[in-house]
């Protein structure tokens, strides 16, 4: 494995740095030392400038930014499949809860974010957003792989096995952020929804918030039939709510977002929250479509997310930023919206702007923190190429992200996974999965 303390020229057919729209550069390297970039210029000149440096050459290659994954819950791979083909209320309410109160636990969290995580760095995700349980289990399979995360501490006004109710749920939460110190680590506050966390629960996150510079992220305005209840109920729609609490800053990241009207979409703007887009979440479960060409124009930033397997049912960043373009175009029945620099642009650099790490990761810029991925684009699938950032978003599939780096670490080449024992999550998963079927709710 390569040695991160060593000076790396990354060598590649293609290199998207993500800076500029719609742009690529042909014959170029990425010069790495130790966890940052330090270079980025034709491949002949890297090799002449930096002749003590290793060279990782990778013809027929694309070198670009890692996907940011901005949502998703990782322990949950652990029921990928477990309930499918049902609405959101009765997908939650009869099936997934109901299994996570038998079965959630430090291990099934630190042994399904493990799985998540094999799966995150083979889809090409140098980083990820998590919203669960047991944040220190989570940050430590993290921490074992070399991945970068932001850990939410979930937050509902009902027990479960993580705690009894709102203030354990956020004063177990704030012991780990203030124990845990882990350069790849971050935390934040990960209330479940405007309908499971009180208006007063909600507020002492927010001073929270800004009292210790931590993000949120919550699920908002997911389905009509929530937006529907909550302004039946309180007599105001959740965004309204979130917005009279103050709630609405550039702290943020608002997922799922199907339900908007102009006023909602100002607003966002106005405030610089962020919009995690989970495209194929929202198809399976008929929760509806995000409105992200509305939102881009507005000047709001729109990430991509996952979602948790259980509702995908994978962590495949790259065929979710394809959805994520093509979904927009139907939805404004215009084939221009959402075009492929703008989906891989909110895949990388959209997320690295809402986990507050714009500055650190997501282009491929001098002093930035090494965090890439290498696309094998010389395949029959891929070929003729034109265009490398049309093809990666609208032909190339996960099999073909080769390597991966994190802080300037490989962690994975030629496909094989080199921090993670594969075989012993294999082994895990499928104890797991007798146990959970034995006692299917």
């Amino acid at each position: 494995m390569q040695d991160s303390n060593t000076g790396q020229i990354l060598a590649a057919d293609w290199v998207i740095p993500m800076t500029e729209d719609n742009q690529w550069m042909d014959n170029n390297a990425v010069v790495i030392l130790n966890d940052e970039i330090v270079d980025l210029l034709n491949t002949q000149e890297a090799k002449n400038k930096y002749p003590d440096y290793d060279v990782i050459d990778l013809p027929g290659h694309v070198i670009m930014p890692g996907f940011v994954n901005s949502h998703c819950h990782a322990a949950m791979n652990l029921l990928r499949g477990f309930s499918d083909d049902l609405p959101l209320k009765q997908w939650l309410e009869d099936a997934i809860w109901p299994a996570e109160g038998k079965f959630v636990s430090n291990e099934f969290v630190y042994e399904g974010t493990q799985l998540a995580i094999a799966e995150l760095i083979r889809s090409g995700t140098t980083c990820f957003q998590d919203m669960y349980f047991m944040p220190k289990h989570a940050a430590n399979a993290a921490v074992e792989a070399g991945i970068r995360a932001v850990i939410g501490f979930s937050v509902m006004e009902f027990p479960t096995s993580w705690a009894k109710d709102s203030q354990e749920y956020i004063d177990k939460g704030m012991a780990v952020f203030h124990d845990y110190n882990h350069p790849l680590i971050d935390f934040n506050f990960a209330p479940h929804a405007p309908y499971t966390v009180a208006k007063e629960t909600f507020e002492k996150l927010v001073l929270l918030s800004e009292e210790h510079n931590m993000s949120i992220q919550v699920h908002v305005h997911e389905t009509d039939f929530e937006v529907e209840s909550f302004e039946k109920e309180h007599g105001v729609r959740p965004i309204t709510r979130l917005k009279e609490i103050g709630l609405l800053t550039p702290k943020l990241n608002a997922v799922h977002m199907t339900q908007l009207n102009d006023q909602e979409i100002q607003w966002f703007a106005e405030a610089g929250s962020h919009v995690i887009h989970c495209p194929q979440s929202n198809m399976k479960l008929a929760s509806g479509i995000c409105p992200t060409q509305k939102l881009i124009e507005a000047g709001v930033n729109v990430a991509i997310g996952t979602d948790g397997a259980a509702s995908n049912n994978d962590l495949d960043m790259l065929d979710e930023t394809k959805s994520a373009a093509l979904v927009a175009k139907l939805d404004e029945l215009n084939p221009t919206a959402m075009n492929a620099y703008q989906a891989l642009y909110a895949a990388t650099m959209g997320g690295a702007k809402a986990l507050g790490k714009g500055d650190k990761i997501g282009s491929i810029t001098k002093g930035k923190l090494a965090d890439l991925i290498a696309i094998d684009l010389n395949r029959i699938e891929t070929q003729p190429l034109y265009n490398p950032i049309s093809q990666i978003v609208y032909a190339a599939s996960r099999d073909q992200i080769t390597h991966l780096w994190v802080n300037g670490k490989m962690l994975m080449k030629n496909r094989e996974l080199l921090t993670i024992d594969s075989n012993k999550i294999m082994q895990q998963t499928l104890i797991w999965r007798d146990k959970i079927a034995a006692i299917k709710v």
